[in-house]
């Protein structure tokens, strides 16, 4: 089993205190990049990012086009465009809404899939559409981590059940877990490589 490389996450409605939540039990020692999909309005306003790292020790920021992907930064999804992962570099795109969202979880997901295969651990949150489901059942056929928001525990649930129903899920965790569980998982990972018990 490969270690994990990288950790993609999906938010709609709610998702900021999701984020928030998540992000501040991270340290900055955190050894992986973080992509973020949240579903957000197209305002120059909107100070995401900024709100963000007012929780977090690691680096926030909006992903531009080929920006390399480092440990501890969390790259976010601008408004209005699809954030995809290649090898090693993030990529935008202005390629036609999918799920009636750009930025596009499921764009998000689906390309980590193919890029970093079970490297990946995806992060489905509180969220009211259907996004996330399909990347979801693609990072898990590409033998990555899905863990999903405790729908019962979330602002909105819709987003969480429809990942559940898409495929076999490895952890469905209230708020307060998530963060812990993956930085377990980076040790487990890592550990396994090591042939370490």
């Amino acid at each position: 089993m490969n270690p994990l490389r990288v950790i993609v996450v999906g938010a709609s409605m709610g998702g900021l205190n999701a984020l928030e939540t998540i992000l501040s039990g991270l340290t900055a020692e955190f050894p992986l990049p973080i992509a973020i999909v949240q579903h957000r309005s197209k305002s120059p306003r909107d100070m995401l990012a900024v709100l963000l790292q007012d929780h977090t020790s690691l680096t926030v920021r909006e992903a531009e086009d080929k920006d390399p992907l480092k440990p501890a930064h969390v790259y976010l999804a601008p408004a209005d465009y699809h954030l995809l992962l290649e090898p090693g570099q993030c990529t935008l795109s202005l390629e036609p809404p999918v799920n009636y969202a750009r930025p596009s979880i499921d764009v998000l997901f689906e390309s980590a899939a193919e890029s970093y295969g079970e490297g990946v651990m995806a992060v489905v949150l509180t969220g009211n559409s259907a996004d996330g489901a399909r990347g979801a059942a693609r990072v898990k056929a590409m033998g990555g981590i899905v863990l999903v928001q405790d729908p019962h525990h979330s602002e909105s649930s819709k987003m969480p059940m429809a990942a559940i129903a898409s495929s076999k899920i490895d952890y469905i965790l209230k708020l307060e877990e998530i963060a812990s569980i993956m930085i377990d998982s980076c040790r487990l990972r890592e550990g396994n490589k090591n042939g370490e018990r």
